[in-house]
C-alpha cells in the first residue's frame, strides 16, 4: 500500500517505521478507487496527545487568525501500487480495512510512548521525594548537633552552588529554623525544547527534640555529599546505606517484632497407629531435629525417617503442648453404612423366606412346587450344591424372596449365611424320616440368627407318613408348635401333589405382617452377596440381595475384598432390569473379582473410595493369612521334631462357584490327621488352566476340578508332565476319593503272625558253615527267611533270621510239622540241644482313615 501527499512524493507505509514524539499532527490524503471508474480523496490525520510533566510549564502559543483554506489542487492519481493487488484493483472496504490497520498499529505505537514517558516521570518524582526528605534529615540532624549561637555571625553551610539561608527571627527569640536549602534539579527539555521543570519549594525542618537512641536502619540516610564546612574542617564523609538496605532492614525488624508478639498455636495433630518422627513434626508444625531431641529425651534413639508407634507419639505432641486425635487404619471403613433411616422414609417390604432342612426331605422340590419351575433338574445329584434365591409372586400380588440352602454337612457354612440375611426360616421336615442330623443343625442356625419359624412336614402323601411323630420329636430340641401351645407354625404338605402349598404361603405372610418389615428404597444400596461365579462370556457373576435401597446401572460398589461398577443387573428370571429394589435378588455383573459368598455389598460414592476400602481389606486378610501360616508353621515343626515327619498331600481346587469351594476345603480340612494332611495349595473359581498345571507339578500334587474342565493347552501340558487331573460333581465323591488317598500315604500296621515251634535235638559242628542245628518241627511250619526266636526255658536268648533250611541235603522253603530239617542261624552260634526255636513273620495291614 502506498500514500500520496500534497506535493506528490510517494512513500511506503510500515509498521516498523520509528515513532517521532516530536510531531504532534500528521495529515495525509488517501485517494479510493471503486468500480466503474469511480474515486474519491480521504484525509487521514493522525493527532497525538501532549504530554507533560509533574511540574512542567507548557508554554501555550496565541491562537492565530483563521486563514483561508488553500486552493484546491487537482488530486493526484491513484498509484497502481495502492489501489491493485495482484493486478486487481481494491475494493473499497478491502482499502478502508488496510487503512484501518495502519490507524490501530500507529495508535498501538502513541499509547506504548504515552506509558513509557509515564512511568519515567512517576520514577523521576519518587526520586524527587526521596531526595529532598534524605535532605531535610541531614539539615535536622546537624542542625541538633551544632551548638546554638545566637549572636555568630558566622553563615549556615550550604550545599556547593547553594548560596546560604538566613535564620527567620520574626517568630521571636530564641528559636531558629534551619532552612532545607533547595536541590539544584538539571533542565529538561520537551519535545519542543522550550519548557523547564520547577525547582521544588523549600522544606522547613521543625524543631528537634532531646534526641532518642536509634538503631542503625531508622538513622537518616547519609548522602555522599561534601559540603563547605566539611571541606574547610577536613573531615571526610562516609559512604550511607542505601535504600533497598534500609528498607530490608526496616522489615526485618518488623517481622522480629510480630514473632515475639505471635501467640503460640495449638494445633490437633491427626496420630495414626504407625507414623514416622518426621510426619509427626510436619504435622505439629516442628522442627525434625527438636521432634528427634525430645525424643532422645524419653530414651529412644532415632532417626528422622523412623516409624514410631500411636502411643509415644502421643506422648511427643503433649511434650510440645499440642493436642491428639487417634486414627486407626480400620477408620476407612466408617460411613459404608450411611445413617439411619427416619420412620417416615420406611416402606414394607417382601420377607425372605430361607428354606432349610436335612438332606433328602424336599426342600428344592417344595420351592419347586411354590415357584413351578424344575429346580432340582439342573443339580448333580439332585443335591442341591448352590444358593438359589428367587422371589416369587402369589395370586394375591404380593411377593416373598426364598432362599434354597443346601442340606448336607458339608455346605453348613453356607447355610448359616443363608441364616443370617433370612427374615423368616422355612423348617421342611419329612414325615417318614423325622427330625435328623442337619435337621438339629438347621434349628440351630435358625436360633442364632433369631429368625422365626415355620414348621413344614413334608411327605405327608407316603403311606409310612408320621406327623405326629415330628412334632413330639421337635419337642426334644426346644421347638415347641402351636399344637402344644407355643408360637411356632407348622403346616403338613406335599410338594409332589402340591398339597397345602397356599396355606403355608399364608403363614409365611402372617408371621411377616407380625413381623412388619420395612425398608427404605431411596438410598444407596446395601446387601449381602449369595453366591458368585465365573461366567464364560460374562466374566465374574455375584449374585446379590439387597436389604437397603436401591441399586441401579452405573452404581459403584465395594463387596468383602473386590469392588467394581455395575455392568447389568439380571433377575431370577433371566430378565434384564434397570433397577434392583429391597428384598430383590439379582445377579449383578462388573466385579473386578470373585467375592466370598456372605460378603456384605455397599454402594460407594466415588471409585476411589471403592478402591481404598477394597485394597485395605485385601491387605488386612493377606496380613491375617501371613499370620496364620506363620503360627501353624511353628506348630508344625513342633509337631514334626516331637513325633517324626508328617505327610503332605498337596492339591489344586478349581471350582464353578465360589460356596462349593469354601464347602470343598472345609470337609478335606477335617480329614487331616497328627501323620497325614491335606494343603490346598490354591483354590479359585473358574476353569482349569495352564499355571494350575504348573503349580501342581511343582509341588508333586493333584488337581480337583468341581463342576469344571481343563482348557486344552492346560490338558496338553498335564499329559506331557504327568500331572493328575480329577473331575468332580458331586462333593461326595471328592470326600471318598481324598480319603483313599490320605489312607495310602498312611504308614502301615505291622502285625506279627506266628508260623511254628522246632525243638532242637542236636548240634553239629562244619567248618565253614560254623553250628548246625538238628531240628523237629513240632508245631506249625518252618519257612526260610522267615525270622526266628531263640528261646532257652522259655527265655528269649537271640531274634534273628534263618539263613539256611535244608532237610537232607535240599535246600527246601518250607517243612511242615512231624519233619525232620537242619537250621543255620544267620550270624549266630550259640545253640544248644533242647533249645527252642519259633518261627514268625511280618505282615503289614494298610491303615484307614
Amino acid at each position: 500500500m502506498s500514500k500520496t501527499t500534497e506535493q506528490g512524493e510517494k512513500k511506503t507505509l510500515t509498521l516498523s517505521k520509528k515513532l517521532d514524539v516530536k510531531k504532534v499532527v500528521e495529515s495525509d490524503q488517501v485517494r479510493q478507487s471503486f468500480s466503474h471508474g469511480r474515486s474519491r480523496t480521504v484525509s487521514v490525520e493522525v493527532k497525538r496527545k501532549r504530554v507533560t510533566m509533574p511540574g512542567e510549564i507548557v508554554e501555550e502559543k496565541p491562537a492565530e487568525a483563521p486563514t483561508a483554506p488553500p486552493p484546491q489542487q487537482p488530486a493526484a492519481p491513484l498509484p497502481k501500487s495502492l489501489g491493485t493487488s495482484g493486478g486487481k484493483r481494491l475494493t473499497e472496504e478491502e482499502l478502508m480495512n488496510r487503512l484501518k490497520v495502519v490507524q490501530d498499529a500507529l495508535k498501538a505505537d502513541v499509547m506504548e510512548a504515552e506509558e513509557r514517558i509515564r512511568r519515567e516521570a512517576e520514577e523521576a518524582e519518587w526520586r524527587r521525594q526521596m531526595e529532598e526528605l534524605t535532605q531535610s534529615r541531614q539539615q535536622e540532624e546537624r542542625a541538633r548537633k551544632e551548638p546554638k549561637q545566637a549572636d555568630s555571625q558566622e553563615p549556615e553551610p550550604t550545599t556547593l552552588g547553594v548560596s546560604p539561608v538566613k535564620p527567620d527571627t520574626h517568630h521571636g527569640e530564641g528559636r531558629s529554623h534551619a532552612v532545607l536549602p533547595s536541590k539544584a534539579l538539571d533542565e529538561e527539555e520537551d519535545e519542543d525544547g522550550g519548557s523547564r521543570r520547577k525547582a521544588s519549594p523549600r522544606v522547613e525542618a521543625k524543631k528537634m527534640v532531646a534526641p532518642v537512641a536509634k538503631k542503625d536502619f531508622e538513622q537518616p540516610r547519609k548522602l555522599n555529599r561534601q559540603t563547605i564546612t566539611r571541606a574547610l574542617s577536613g573531615e571526610e564523609e562516609s559512604r550511607g546505606r542505601s535504600l533497598a538496605s534500609l528498607r530490608r532492614a526496616r522489615q526485618k525488624h518488623k517481622q522480629s517484632l510480630e514473632q515475639t508478639e505471635q501467640l503460640k498455636v495449638v494445633r490437633e495433630v491427626i496420630i495414626p497407629d504407625i507414623i514416622t518422627v518426621g510426619e509427626l513434626a510436619n504435622r505439629m508444625a516442628v522442627r525434625g531435629a527438636d521432634a528427634i531431641k525430645s525424643l532422645m529425651k524419653l530414651g529412644m534413639m532415632v532417626t528422622i525417617n523412623q516409624p514410631i508407634d500411636a502411643d509415644t507419639a502421643e506422648l511427643l505432641c503433649t511434650e510440645f503442648g499440642h493436642k491428639f486425635k487417634r486414627i486407626s487404619e480400620a477408620d476407612i471403613e466408617l460411613g459404608l453404612r450411611g445413617t439411619d433411616d427416619e420412620a417416615q422414609d420406611l416402606i414394607h417390604r417382601a420377607p425372605v423366606v430361607t428354606v432349610m432342612g436335612h438332606v433328602d426331605h424336599g426342600k428344592t422340590s417344595l420351592l419347586d412346587a411354590l415357584r413351578k419351575t424344575d429346580v432340582v433338574g439342573g443339580e448333580a445329584g439332585g443335591i442341591t450344591q448352590h444358593i438359589g434365591a428367587y422371589q416369587v409372586t402369589l395370586k394375591s400380588g404380593q411377593k416373598i424372596t426364598f432362599i434354597d440352602t443346601p442340606g448336607h454337612a458339608a455346605f453348613t457354612e453356607m447355610r448359616a449365611r443363608g441364616a443370617n440375611v433370612t427374615d423368616i426360616v422355612v423348617l421342611v421336615v419329612a414325615a417318614d424320616d423325622g427330625i435328623m442330623e442337619q435337621t438339629v443343625e438347621a434349628i440351630h442356625h435358625a436360633k442364632a440368627a433369631q429368625a422365626p419359624m415355620v414348621v413344614a412336614i413334608n411327605k405327608i402323601d407316603k403311606p409310612d407318613a408320621n406327623p405326629d411323630r415330628v412334632r413330639s420329636e421337635l419337642l426334644q430340641h426346644e421347638v415347641v408348635l402351636e399344637e402344644f401351645g407355643g408360637e411356632i407354625l407348622s403346616v403338613e404338605v406335599s410338594a409332589k401333589q402340591q398339597l397345602n402349598l397356599d396355606v403355608l404361603e399364608e403363614k409365611i405372610l402372617l408371621q411377616a405382617e407380625v413381623l412388619d418389615l420395612k425398608s427404605n428404597p431411596n438410598r444407596s444400596a446395601e446387601g449381602v452377596v449369595i453366591e458368585a461365579q465365573i461366567d464364560k462370556g460374562r466374566g465374574t457373576v455375584a449374585t446379590i440381595l439387597i436389604q437397603r435401597g436401591t441399586l441401579k446401572i452405573g452404581d459403584i460398589f465395594v463387596a468383602g475384598t473386590e469392588w467394581g461398577r455395575v455392568r447389568a443387573l439380571i433377575n431370577d428370571h433371566g430378565q434384564k432390569i434397570e433397577a434392583v429394589t429391597p428384598s430383590m435378588p439379582a445377579e449383578v455383573l462388573g466385579f473386578n473379582g470373585v467375592p466370598a459368598a456372605g460378603d456384605e455389598f455397599f454402594v460407594v460414592e466415588t471409585e476411589a473410595r471403592a478402591r481404598e476400602v477394597a485394597e485395605f481389606r485385601q491387605r488386612r486378610e493377606r496380613d491375617a493369612k501371613a499370620a496364620a501360616s506363620a503360627r501353624s508353621s511353628m506348630e508344625q515343626m513342633m509337631t514334626q521334631i516331637a513325633a517324626g515327619e508328617v505327610r503332605e498331600l498337596p492339591i489344586i481346587i478349581k471350582s464353578d462357584v465360589q460356596g462349593s469351594l469354601e464347602a470343598i476345603q472345609a470337609s478335606l480340612g477335617k480329614l487331616s490327621t497328627d501323620e497325614v494332611s491335606i494343603r490346598v495349595l490354591h483354590g479359585g473359581v473358574g476353569g482349569i488352566n495352564e499355571s494350575d498345571i504348573t503349580l501342581a507339578r511343582a509341588s508333586n500334587g493333584i488337581v480337583i476340578g468341581f463342576n469344571v474342565r481343563t482348557n486344552p493347552q492346560a490338558r496338553e501340558l498335564a499329559r506331557r508332565d504327568n500331572v493328575e487331573i480329577r473331575y468332580y460333581s458331586i462333593i461326595y465323591d471328592v470326600i471318598d476319593d481324598m480319603k483313599g488317598l490320605m489312607s495310602g500315604m498312611l504308614a502301615p500296621t505291622l502285625r506279627e503272625k506266628f508260623l511254628g515251634l522246632v525243638e532242637i535235638r542236636q548240634v553239629f559242628s562244619i567248618s565253614k558253615v560254623g553250628k548246625v542245628a538238628g531240628c523237629y518241627v513240632t508245631e506249625g511250619v518252618v519257612k526260610r527267611g522267615a525270622k526266628i526266636r531263640l528261646l532257652r526255658d522259655n527265655v528269649v536268648i537271640h531274634e534273628g533270621e534263618l539263613q539256611s533250611l535244608k532237610r537232607f541235603k535240599d535246600e527246601v522253603k518250607e517243612v511242615k510239622e512231624s519233619y525232620e530239617c537242619g537250621i543255620v542261624l544267620e550270624n549266630y552260634n550259640d545253640i544248644q540241644e533242647k533249645d527252642v526255636l519259633e518261627c514268625y513273620e511280618i505282615e503289614s495291614i494298610a491303615r484307614q482313615i
